[in-house]
């Protein structure tokens, strides 16, 4: 299984920079990592900032979340099927909410194969002072990215002083009490500091992938034992709690040959016939999900 770091931040925060110095660390130590990145233009500026050795892989023009979820799982596969590797670093455009993010790694495909130990964000510092200036649509972007962290990074503190350091630092633990807080410079970050970050799969009978430790956000693979009815497992899709972002994979329905391709994504529900035999399985993302219930799971 490889271990995955899901680096999310808003635009200019600093997030390449922490993608280097991470990967410098982990040469380092004997490890090799491989890179998916996203930049929203045609060009990749970004991605020349990472060396010819490591496996890199890119998604230009389009968002690594939402519609280029597809792309995202066809670029994943080529890594897991062509490449050697032990890490995977996903760095994510400026403007991607990481639950969507997140959503696109989670293909019921390789679920299995894939580790993440969590969403670090990278958050500049005198932006977050300034994010009254953000309009209403960036500023819920911002503050997102940094309300779903599992280890938040206070970057660009060396332009401030020691009284809006300590400011910064109280207000963010504030905002985001459950995720691990560090101030830094430049995006440099220890490797241990990630490395804590708890990710895990249990081989229970519903496998549950925990992302990072006592974290509201989290997964859970669920494999189906039986088929189930459209109507009554639309019926159970009315009845589930607000905090269940998405899930996605492929449903036994009864009736059909092959198990259908299921999304559901805030309240909307969408079904396609699968023509060729899939794993029963899906990926459920949300917060406070482990007691959930799902027909034919059971």
């Amino acid at each position: 299984m490889k271990d995955v770091y899901l680096f999310s931040g808003f635009l200019g925060s600093g997030k390449t920079s922490l993608l280097t110095d991470t990967i410098r660390q982990l040469k380092e130590r004997g490890l090799k990592p491989a890179v998916l990145m996203n930049e929203l233009g045609k060009l990749p500026f970004d991605s020349k900032a990472i060396e010819d050795d490591i496996p890199l892989k890119e998604m230009l023009e389009g968002c690594i979340c939402c519609t280029g979820s597809e792309k995202t799982e066809a670029q994943l596969q080529t890594l897991l099927a062509g490449e050697d590797f032990d890490v995977l670093i996903i760095e994510t455009t400026g403007a991607a909410h990481p639950v969507e993010a997140l959503d696109a790694v989670y293909s019921p495909l390789f679920a299995k194969q894939l580790n993440v130990k969590g969403i670090v964000t990278v958050v500049d510092s005198k932006r977050w002072l300034d994010r009254h200036l953000l309009s209403p649509q960036m500023r819920s972007l911002f503050l997102e990215q940094i309300r779903h962290a599992h280890l938040l990074l206070a970057n660009k503190m060396d332009l401030l002083s020691e009284d809006l350091q300590a400011k910064i630092t109280f207000e963010l633990q504030s905002f985001n009490s459950t995720a691990t807080l560090i101030q830094t410079s430049h995006g440099k970050c220890p490797l241990s500091m990630l490395e804590r970050l708890k990710g895990t799969v249990s081989e229970k009978k519903v496998n549950e992938a925990r992302i990072g430790e006592q974290l509201t956000l989290s997964t859970r693979i669920i494999s189906f034992k039986e088929s189930v009815g459209k109507v009554e497992f639309e019926d159970w899709l009315r009845t589930i709690p607000s905090t269940i972002y998405r899930m996605k994979g492929f449903v036994p329905i009864k009736g059909t040959k092959n198990p259908m391709l299921f999304q559901y994504s805030y309240g909307m529900v969408q079904w396609l016939p699968e023509y060729v035999k899939m794993d029963p399985v899906i990926v459920i993302i949300g917060e406070k999900i482990a007691d959930l219930k799902i027909p034919g799971s059971e």
